[in-house]
């Protein structure tokens, strides 16, 4: 496409220069006695308007070339953006915020996308023409070249300070073009809490400052660049009036070997000035382009250069599935882990290991570490210090699509897709196949999600919109719970998932898994002692710490936290059981 571009530049700035030729010859027709014919002049302007449309049909396949082109690097970048945020661990997320990495991935990429396309129409005929214009210039006469040069430098220092200026302000409206879509998006996502504080008026006057700014920054920048306009129409004016001013001087002065062509000779020269001074506007509208796309550039490079802190450069070892067969271990080795950017460890000297098929528990108060601690186990961060293995290898040797097809996690927060339930609870593959209608099914009654599932008209082919919002917070737990149990993993984790089930729910689910997952290695998180009081192994967790651990009866005598939770969520009898 660059290629056929160019090739096509250069064809039609031949056609652009051709026509000044057939100009200067009307012009001397017109104002000199006996140098041609009316059917001359007719001639001539045939030339000039074949040129000129020709000349046309050339851009059209330049405009569809680069058009091509930037559109296929535009696609390449959004891929490779999508592809590295999906690589990105929580705190590459944090880093960068959710608006932004939308901004980056959709208006820069656009910003780019852009610039690249006028670019390559632009910046690639620019030299063309100057070198080939200027020499022919040359070859007319050297003695009016100072007025083309005198405006050539104004619209030079004209396009610098116009850059200098705006420059900082194009950082300045990505920044607030992500404060804008942050904004936004809260407000969106929780417009039922804005409703119901009635905080309306709040969050407009939150949106109403950033888009002010946003909006003045903006106007700033367009009235700074729309004054170019005015003042480049002064330059050609003014090198208009300095070019016939110079040429009846030079007149005057005897200066000039034939004065009947002279005319002709200025208005070639004036065509072709045009084009050089032309060519360089059109360079300088670019240019004045050129900070905002690489403001853009640069944030999508940021993206691309940021390499997630869970990755697989280690990894290089393999079956990690048949280890787990024959050890079926889950180790945690003095493992500690601290925020980026934070000064203390949130886990301190984690060490304990869960045997296979064992449903184990972790239970604490509030900010103690407890979905810290399994998101390490699902890789979703990795520890500062310590290692964790499975089936006696270190879950860092090992790449992470092998040990998803092992662990199955089901975080805190239900995230459905739009789409299908089918499509939701067939989700992702495990060692590349995806679920069976029969495990689909058999998942949902499992999780205690068939009862509502089949009432529904479509029953699995049901509509799923954005985020789950037709569903209820219970249901859209159970069809997350569902989704990872037709994945059927041999290590399941779930995240304080049972919290947003009724009592009787939680119970039937939890029976339910004890027969249907018989052999798999059961991790839960859970603030209520009823969900985890069966459990092999109950952990305890306080300040980041392990401070208990044994059975449900063992942790009532020996200790104190656990006592505590307990006292607060059961009544004497059941503490006496």
């Amino acid at each position: 496409m660059l290629l056929i571009a160019v090739i096509f530049i250069v064809i039609g700035v031949w056609l652009d220069l051709s026509i000044p030729y057939h100009l200067g010859e009307i012009t001397n027709i017109v104002t000199m006695e006996d140098y041609g014919t009316m059917q001359q002049i007719w001639e001539h302007g045939g030339w000039m308007l074949g040129l000129a449309i020709s000349s046309m049909a050339t851009s059209f396949v330049v405009a569809w070339a680069a058009c091509i082109l930037s559109a296929k690097h535009s696609a390449k970048m959004r891929k490779a953006v999508y592809e590295r945020v999906g690589d990105y661990s929580s705190a590459e997320i944090k880093k960068f915020s959710v608006a932004s990495l939308i901004t980056r991935s959709t208006n820069d990429i656009t910003q780019v996308q852009m610039f690249v396309a006028i670019f390559i129409q632009t910046m690639i005929m620019v030299p063309i023409i100057a070198v080939w214009a200027v020499s022919r210039m040359m070859e007319l006469n050297m003695d009016l070249a100072p007025v083309t040069a005198g405006a050539i430098i104004l619209v030079a220092v004209l396009a610098i300070i116009i850059t200098i200026i705006c420059l900082p302000k194009f950082k300045r409206i990505q920044t607030l073009t992500d404060r804008l879509s942050l904004v936004s998006r809260e407000n969106l996502t929780g417009i039922r809490v804005v409703r119901a504080y009635n905080a309306e008026r709040f969050e407009e006057a939150k949106f109403d400052q950033t888009n002010t700014k946003l909006a003045r920054t903006n106007l700033f920048v367009s009235a700074t660049m729309g004054l170019a306009g005015p003042f480049f129409a002064v330059i050609f004016s003014g090198f208009i009036v300095a070019l016939f001013w110079l040429g009846a001087y030079l007149m005057s002065e005897g200066r000039v070997e034939d004065p009947a062509g002279f005319f002709g000779d200025i208005m070639m020269f004036m065509q072709y000035s045009f084009y050089v001074l032309g060519t360089f506007v059109m360079m300088i509208w670019v240019l004045t382009m050129l900070p905002g796309a690489l403001v853009s550039a640069k944030r999508i490079n940021e993206v691309l250069r940021t390499e997630p802190t869970v990755n697989d450069e280690v990894a290089d070892q393999v079956g990690l599935i048949e280890a787990f067969k024959q050890d079926g271990r889950v180790e945690f080795d003095a493992v500690n882990y601290k925020y980026p950017g934070a000064d203390e460890n949130v886990l301190e000297n984690i060490d304990f290991t869960i045997k296979r098929g064992e449903t184990v528990a972790f239970i604490g108060s509030t900010g103690c570490g407890k979905s810290t601690l399994v998101n390490l186990l699902a890789r979703i961060a990795d520890p500062t210090f310590g290692k964790i293995k499975i089936g006696g290898i270190d879950i860092h040797s090992i790449k992470q699509e092998e040990l998803h097809d092992l662990v199955g996690f089901v975080p805190q927060t239900a995230t459905l897709f739009s789409g299908t339930i089918k499509e939701n609870i067939a989700f992702g593959t495990v060692e590349g196949k995806k679920a069976s209608k029969k495990q689909i099914e058999q998942a949902l009654k499992t999780a205690q999600a068939w009862d509502f599932v089949s009432k529904l008209d479509k029953g699995l082919d049901s509509k799923v919109e954005q985020r789950g919002k037709n569903f209820s917070g219970g249901q859209r737990q159970r069809l997350s719970i569902a989704r990872v149990l037709a994945r059927q993993p041999q290590i399941l984790i779930f995240d304080d998932t049972f919290s947003a089930l009724d009592y009787r729910t939680d119970r039937k689910l939890r029976e339910a898994l004890r027969k249907d997952i018989e052999g798999a290695t059961v991790i839960i998180v859970a603030q209520r002692i009823g969900t985890i009081r069966n459990a092999d192994q109950i952990f305890v967790l306080d300040k980041g710490e392990i401070v208990g651990r044994g059975k449900h009866e063992e942790l009532l005598k020996s200790c104190e936290i656990y006592q505590q939770i307990a006292a607060s969520q059961l009544s004497e009898e059941e503490l006496k059981r």
